[in-house]
């Protein structure tokens, strides 16, 4: 029998941002599937033309309340390659623990409080809190430790003012972040408890061949900078994006689609990343994906929870690294010498990729800027994924159709509202 599934209760639950999903099928297999992103367009993109290269990090930055040092760092690696600035050591080194401190609070949140209520049959965290305070305290402390990172290197915790092309305005000292460390030091011994918590859930499986698309850094597991590089043998620099990757448009989202050149849905985000660069994470990360039996090749999207569970951990032990090592700056940031140019950046957002590009005239005046989010890469992969969940979906009741739907969203934590910028207006005559 012919069925449809809507789901816009909500409307869409537990993501940041705007959007619903319908599911036709014809009785024997699903017909459409269709990611509706209704939330409208803010136009980040136009409001930056005109302002001055200097704004733009503050400015991209309330893209989004999650990630907003991701948006920060894209442009900043974008405008300090065409000045030809190199910033010092130590102010990466910041940059970096800043940036763990946005994967920490966005990872937890969506492990306890987007995804576990999924999987635990639970309508919300609210529900989920009634049974099991415990478990959503531990989310909200591990919650808390992100954000202080970021307080104490961005200035506060949502939409940092610290950062600027060149360095960072203040420098903390090394009293500062080694305040932190104790509370650190208590949720790297306990990330343990996560771990066997994520292990425990039943999850649902999927089989697929997917094309994962991720940041790869010589140096370290990627973060703040990297090349572009994909399962499939891509290996390009940033300004090669445009070159391997296009956006069109659907008639029913407010947000544009991405594929490669040759047509192929792709995955950016924490299981990219995890199958293209698990030789770079550290030792008790390893032992992690270890112990959840989840070592690479693994493309099984309901185990991203569990891949987002070793990021966690690896985040946690680089954080007290680089603070081991920090020594305060003697200067926070160097000279900006204004040039103009074609300049691009992208940096590893909780989510997956953030490609920025940016056309800068001889008066430092941004004239063309473009930035794709993850979640606008990932949205024809979460309705591919929803597609091949087809024969569960159809032989599920109504509730746990919703439910299977729902969640094969969730596993990429979309958020809708960084998708929206990308609206084509298009005027037609109606004669």
């Amino acid at each position: 029998m012919a069925r449809t599934v809507v789901v816009d209760t909500g409307p869409l639950a537990r993501v940041e941002g705007e959007g619903s999903l319908v599911i036709e099928t014809d009785g024997t297999k699903v017909a459409d599937v269709k990611l509706n992103v209704f939330e409208p367009p803010r136009f980040f993109e136009g409001l930056l033309r005109g302002r001055r290269v200097e704004e733009v990090p503050d400015i991209v930055s309330r893209i989004c309340g999650i990630c907003p040092v991701a948006y920060q760092v894209s442009s900043l690696n974008a405008f300090e390659e065409l000045f030809g600035i190199e910033v010092d050591e130590e102010v990466r080194r910041l940059r970096r623990i800043l940036y763990y401190g946005e994967w920490i609070e966005s990872h937890a949140l969506h492990i306890y409080m987007l995804a576990a209520p999924d999987f635990l049959h639970a309508p919300d965290v609210v529900a989920l809190a009634k049974r099991d305070p415990e478990l959503v305290k531990r989310a909200l402390v591990m919650k808390r430790l992100g954000n202080d990172l970021m307080s104490a290197i961005g200035g506060r915790e949502i939409h940092p003012v610290s950062l600027k092309v060149g360095g960072i305005f203040k420098a903390p000292s090394k009293e500062r972040l080694a305040a932190l460390t104790p509370e650190l030091d208590r949720l790297r011994k306990s990330v343990h408890d996560m771990a066997t918590f994520v292990s425990s859930l039943d999850k649902p499986k999927l089989k697929r061949d997917v094309t994962l698309v991720s940041l790869r850094d010589p140096a370290r597991y990627a973060i703040d900078r990297g090349e572009i590089v994909s399962n499939r043998g891509l290996r390009i620099p940033p300004s090669g994006y445009e070159d391997n990757f296009v956006e069109h448009q659907v008639d029913y989202s407010n947000a544009l689609h991405s594929r490669t050149k040759d047509g192929m849905t792709y995955m950016v985000g924490p299981m990219a990343r995890y199958n293209l660069n698990f030789a770079q994470l550290n030792s008790v990360a390893k032992a992690m994906a270890k112990d959840l039996d989840i070592e690479p090749p693994m493309t099984d999207p309901f185990q991203s929870i569990s891949v987002r569970a070793v990021e966690l951990a690896h985040s946690l032990e680089e954080v007290a690294a680089e603070i081991e090592q920090y020594t305060k700056p003697a200067h926070s940031s160097v000279p900006c010498k204004i040039k103009p140019g074609v300049c691009y950046g992208v940096s590893e957002a909780p989510r997956g990729i953030l490609y920025h590009s940016y056309v800068v005239n001889g008066r430092g005046q941004i004239e063309r800027a473009k930035i794709v989010p993850p979640t606008a890469q990932n949205q024809a992969r979460m309705e591919e994924d929803v597609r091949l969940l087809a024969p569960e979906i159809i032989k599920a009741a109504p509730n746990e159709a919703r439910r299977l739907s729902e969640m094969a969203v969730r596993n990429y934590d979309p958020c809708i509202s960084c998708a929206t910028h990308f609206l084509k207006l298009e005027f037609r005559n109606a004669s």
